[in-house]
């Protein structure tokens, strides 16, 4: 099989940006390796834990992202031939899921299509799952579209709830499925 050189878009704090790249780095017939991490807030923590394991980060606004001069150089610089999105907030652009069709993955907190769409992002998903009465929730990983939260599902798996779990709860529980299955499920897709 063909190895990926990815790059991680995230926005937030990188613990499932962190996760991914530890497990490229530690995981030794792993196929992926990442190259590259753009954010879009530099006072973000992915910003932090990537460069302290050692991969290049590039902190982009949104106009740089959203223009193809700017940001599919800086890509091919690091030759990047995938795009996996952890935590990234922003609507990745036309030009780039042409560019990259099929080659760009998202995992969502939820089992899609519940919770899906403007919006629907982290502890909003689970405040939601919780006010709803869900006995049930999960992650869904899924290839990028134009469509928000849109995309062909990859994986989905899911996790029992209780009437006593908080917003909190579920996040907890959420993550602990983000950590076990993301990495793997991008190194058996790309």
């Amino acid at each position: 099989m063909k190895s990926s050189s990815i790059a991680i878009f995230a926005s937030g704090s990188g613990s499932n940006a962190e996760n991914i790249i530890r497990y490229c780095q530690s995981t030794h017939d792993c196929r992926i390796t990442v190259a590259l991490v753009i954010c879009n807030r530099p006072n973000a923590g992915v910003v932090a834990r990537a460069e302290a394991l050692n991969i290049p980060v590039k902190v982009m606004t949104r106009d740089e992202i959203n223009n193809p001069s700017i940001i599919i150089p800086t890509l091919e610089e690091y030759g990047v031939d995938a795009i996996v999105l952890a935590g990234f907030l922003l609507m990745i652009p036309g030009f780039l899921i042409d560019r990259f069709a099929g080659r760009i993955i998202n995992i969502h907190p939820s089992l899609l299509p519940k919770y899906g769409g403007k919006g629907m992002y982290g502890r909003h998903i689970h405040e939601a799952v919780v006010a709803a009465g869900e006995k049930e929730t999960g992650i869904t990983i899924h290839h990028v579209s134009g469509e928000c939260d849109g995309g062909e599902i990859i994986f989905q798996t899911s996790v029992e709830l209780s009437s006593t779990d908080s917003a909190e709860d579920v996040e907890r529980k959420i993550h602990q499925l983000e950590y076990l299955h993301y990495p793997q499920v991008i190194a058996d897709t790309l």
